[in-house]
């Protein structure tokens, strides 16, 4: 590949370089535009500029033509009313769409190198708290860190073109997904695919390809897909949380590779990787150490110099260097007066067949005490469905019993399908703690909804902790006839702008159960004539239920 370096990238227009696809976008073009942004930013005096664009193509444009301009960049993690207000006093402009960049285009400024320690950019996270933190980065942190990329995978991706699920707005999409790239000369996929459909799609388009990818869409790619045809895969990356063992082996057996999980954050950059069961091997040139308390120090070149950053993540490192991961620890709490390391418990729960994913909060009512959220597995849900909640949390009480004293047992639970990770692949413990207060679903979740003809067809999936299970029956959970009659009227007020009230039920009939975590399909249509809302449910081989919900229109 012929590398030019991330302060180089503005020197000179580097022939049939070509840079993004759909649509293409070569380097002449990137250079030129970045130095007719410049221009337009320097006519107008803008200093601080906050950059939002989901096109990774024209971010490029920007950052380059921002740094050029000797212009702040900050990124904003999303575009949020909230968001917008928080930052809004410490920009002088935004840039939200490719409208904003047209508005701003002159006459190009002369080429020349970037300034590495004048130029960066601040990224916006939420951290573990969620509270909103800017972290400031200058391009040579970002320089180093790409050229230890390069030096470490670039033979392997050879002319891959990258294709991401992550935003480019948070250091790993940013890294990965554009500079990287940009400076290596492989093309780049401009949006983020957040489906694996999505990513299937386009990796066919392409003989070569590596996938920049979180946990979560990892998790999610299930056979569905035509595995035959993603083989080629150079490279799969995965960063923004732990990817779950059950995970990277499926990905193992269907891609013959395991995926590489990079270990950083915005404040650290890249710390380390690792590929299935293996200890994190450091990157080369981040020296780690430990404070009294075992929790890892980092020194790098991705840090600002002299600089060494105290991480809350104990570890054991190993004669070697490579180094295990013990859990936070800012994740431990205090139940009358006793220490309780909730990593340390989400292991043990996730040691245990039933357990995919697990997180600890406390519980502040009358008591402090600790809940759970658990994703279960395969045979977890089989439990589920076959001798019920009651069985299943019991049993992973007792599991969990072996492992802590009876006060740090969880007293509530909620059995999700997947964990709600936010737009950095993080749960702040916040939000763990704000699920744990909310009572349990009590709605289906609506996954997809189209119309054709007036017949509403809408894809539903069963919520696994479904309030209307407990009861019905204890052992064999099953969605109660009269729930789905109640769906079915409240989905069609909202979509059909359904007239009167509730008045009678005509040919209803049961045919199959509905289950936790079921997915099913249902078909509404009204009968504007006869006041008849007629509703079926089915899934994937049969109907599960139908009937008529006659309506009547309110007295005046």
């Amino acid at each position: 590949m012929n590398w030019l370096n991330l302060e180089h990238l503005l020197l000179e227009p580097a022939g049939q370089r070509l840079v993004t696809t759909e649509p293409a976008l070569d380097h002449p073009q990137l250079w030129e535009k970045s130095l007719s942004l410049a221009a337009g930013l320097q006519a107008r005096g803008i200093q601080r500029l906050a950059v939002h664009l989901e096109d990774a193509g024209m971010l490029a444009i920007a950052l380059l033509g921002a740094w050029r301009a000797g212009v702040s960049v900050l990124l904003p993690a999303d575009l949020q009313p909230q968001t917008r207000q928080r930052w809004d006093d410490a920009v002088d402009a935004w840039l939200t769409e490719a409208g904003d960049l047209d508005a701003l285009y002159q006459a190009p400024l002369s080429a020349a190198a970037l300034d590495l320690d004048a130029c960066g950019l601040s990224l916006c996270t939420s951290g573990s708290s969620g509270e909103p933190k800017r972290i400031d980065k200058t391009l040579r942190q970002m320089a180093n860190e790409v050229q230890a990329l390069e030096t470490l995978w670039g033979a392997d991706l050879g002319e891959a073109c990258i294709i991401g699920s992550v935003a480019t707005q948070h250091i790993y999409g940013l890294l990965f997904r554009v500079l990287w790239p940009l400076c290596a000369g492989r093309t780049f996929v401009r949006q983020q695919l957040a489906f694996p459909e999505d990513l299937q799609r386009a990796s066919r388009e392409h003989s070569q390809f590596a996938w920049v990818a979180s946990p979560a869409l990892l998790k999610r790619m299930g056979d569905n897909l035509d595995w035959p045809a993603l083989t080629p895969v150079k490279r799969v990356f995965s960063s923004g949380g732990a990817l779950p063992l059950e995970a990277a082996s499926s990905l193992h057996q269907r891609l013959q590779q395991w995926p590489t999980e990079i270990l950083g954050s915005s404040e650290t950059g890249g710390i380390a990787w690792r590929q299935g069961e293996q200890l994190w091997q450091p990157f080369a040139d981040v020296q780690l150490s430990q404070d009294a308390d075992g929790a890892l120090r980092i020194e790098s070149p991705y840090l600002p110099a002299g600089h060494i950053e105290q991480t809350a993540d104990a570890a054991k490192i190993h004669g070697d260097g490579r180094f295990e991961l013990l859990g936070r620890l800012d994740r431990i709490v205090k139940l009358e007066e006793k220490r309780i390391s909730l990593p340390m418990l989400e292991q043990a729960l996730t040691e245990h067949a039933w357990v995919a994913e697990a997180r600890l909060g406390v519980v502040q009512e009358n008591r402090a005490f600790l809940g759970a959220l658990v994703v279960l597995s395969g045979d977890g849900l089989h439990a589920l469905r076959n001798q019920g909640r009651r069985t299943v949390t019991q049993t992973l009480r007792e599991h969990l019993s072996q492992h802590c004293e009876a006060l740090a047992l969880p007293r509530r639970w909620r059995l999700l399908r997947q964990l709600p990770l936010n737009t950095q692949g993080k749960l702040p413990q916040a939000d763990v703690e704000a699920l744990l207060l909310a009572p349990r679903p009590k709605a289906p979740e609506v996954l997809a909804q189209v119309e054709a003809n007036g017949e509403w067809t809408l894809q539903l999936a069963i919520p696994p902790d479904l309030a209307y299970f407990s009861g019905h029956f204890p052992q064999t959970p099953v969605l109660p006839g009269v729930v789905q009659v109640d769906w079915a009227l409240n989905l069609g007020q909202q979509l059909l702008n359904l007239p009167g009230q509730f008045a009678g039920m005509e040919v209803l009939k049961f045919q199959q159960l509905v289950r936790p975590d079921d997915r099913i399909e249902l078909h509404l249509r009204f009968d504007q004539e006869r006041g008849k809302l007629y509703f079926a449910y089915r899934n994937e081989t049969a109907a599960c239920s139908s009937g008529r919900i006659l309506l009547e229109l309110a007295s005046e």
